[in-house]
This record gives C-alpha cells, structure tokens and sequence, in this order.
C-alpha cells in the first residue's frame, strides 16, 4: 500500500497555488464506509452506471495497494458496492476503493480492512448487464481523475495527483 505518511491538509498546503491541474483535491461529499480511514495508492478506474459487473471483476483481482475509482455517474439509485464486494477488496489488497455512486450493507463494510469512500448508502443492488469500461480517465463530481494518478485520502478529504508527478 501507499506511503501513509501524508496528510492531505498538508499537501493542500503546498500545492495550493498549483494552476497546472496536477494537483486536484475531490469535493467533500464522500463519507468513509470503510475499516481503514487513511489510503493512498496509484489509480485504477471504472466508468459504469448502476451496473457493478466490472466493479466485482476489479476487487476480485488482485489489487496490489492500488485505489479502485469507480465513476458511477453520481447514481443515488442503486448500490455498486456491497458487504461481498468490500470484503473481496481487502482480501485482494486494494488499499481503497472511491465510490462517485452508493454502497450498501455498511455494516459489513466498516469491517473490512480496506478504505471505502462513496456518496451514500442505497440498499438496492444493481442488475449485472456486463457494463462499463475500465482503465480510462473518468470524471468524479468535476475532477478528471486518470489511471495511474495518485490517490491519497484521509479523514481530511481525497486529493489526486498526475502519475508523473506523486505529490510527497
């Protein structure tokens, strides 16, 4: 997993003035469903909507201290992410995963020893279509967000850096 030597405050701190896009900091409306509260690690990306088919195939991967980034299209209506799924994500050593969608069964994943951000809980499952892409740059609410980039979060907040240049 990522270095957790790191506070976000403190990287906002020295990257405050960065006009260059490099340094980008998420909006603070993804609460912590997870057993873990601090995670960084480089990026993965899927872009689905109210489909988790390639959500299940990432987290049963192996996830070697990465950050799943899930675009889910901001979707309040079904949950991409359950009790099974957060669990297999632990298992797999993803060091995160970011939800820009819902979650379900929170009690279950606040045991999994794994970081779990998202937007809100939802209890109804998604239908399993086979959907989505994965590995490509996504948007989560405004912030383009690219495979590769550097996640790091904490009870502060989720700022993402270009993969080129890892902020410390």
């Amino acid at each position: 997993m990522g270095s957790l030597e790191f506070a976000t405050c403190d990287l906002c701190d020295t990257h405050k003035n960065d006009s260059s896009g490099v340094f980008r900091v998420l909006p603070p409306v993804f609460p912590d469903f997870g057993g873990v509260k601090k995670f960084s690690g480089p990026v993965t990306t899927i872009k689905c909507f109210e489909d988790n088919s390639l959500v299940k195939a990432a987290v049963d991967s192996p996830g070697l201290g990465r950050v799943l980034v899930v675009d889910g299209g901001a979707s309040l209506r079904r949950a991409l992410l359950g009790g099974n799924l957060g669990a297999a994500a632990a298992r797999n050593g993803w060091a995160g995963v970011v939800i820009d969608g819902c979650v379900r069964d929170l009690a279950e994943l606040a045991q999994c020893s794994t970081g779990i951000r998202a937007l809100a809980a939802m209890p109804l499952p998604t239908e399993k279509r086979n959907e989505g892409q994965r590995d490509v740059p996504v948007q989560v609410q405004g912030v383009w967000i690219r495979p590769g980039d550097w996640l790091y979060a904490d009870e502060d907040g989720i700022v993402v850096v270009d993969a080129g240049s890892k902020a410390r």
